[in-house]
């Protein structure tokens, strides 16, 4: 089996489905769109994001509670955080001198349970 998934699987035909072409041009987003998505995805690439989305997805937290949590210094969380906000992940709203993190929405949630899910077929 190991051998059989390390074997390229390619077509060894010259035809062209123009049919099939034809309907996936006519779905195919904009090219800026796709950029877009592939950096939504480039975010989710850093083990640390993903462990402060994780975290987030329990429980509103602040930057001093995450740092705790993922033993790392606030400057770090801080960090990533930016990120997060940066791609529209992350929300935060003050109370006094605190600042709480939250997911942005109910989408963020679905990417980490859609990823979980995948990874543990």
């Amino acid at each position: 089996m190991a051998k059989e998934l390390s074997r390229a699987v390619y077509c060894d035909c010259d035809t062209i489905h123009e049919d099939i072409l034809e309907e996936v041009r006519a779905k195919m987003p904009e090219e800026g769109v796709l950029y877009e998505l592939a950096d939504l995805y480039k975010v989710f690439a850093d083990s640390t994001r993903v462990r402060i989305l994780w975290a987030l997805e329990q429980s509103e937290m602040c930057v001093c509670d995450m740092a705790v949590l993922l033993g790392m210094t606030k400057s770090a969380i801080s960090h990533q955080l930016r990120t997060l906000k940066q791609t529209n992940l992350v929300k935060f709203r003050k109370e006094g001198k605190n600042v709480f993190y939250s997911l942005k929405d109910d989408h963020v949630k679905k990417i980490l349970e859609m990823g979980m899910e995948h990874i543990n077929e």
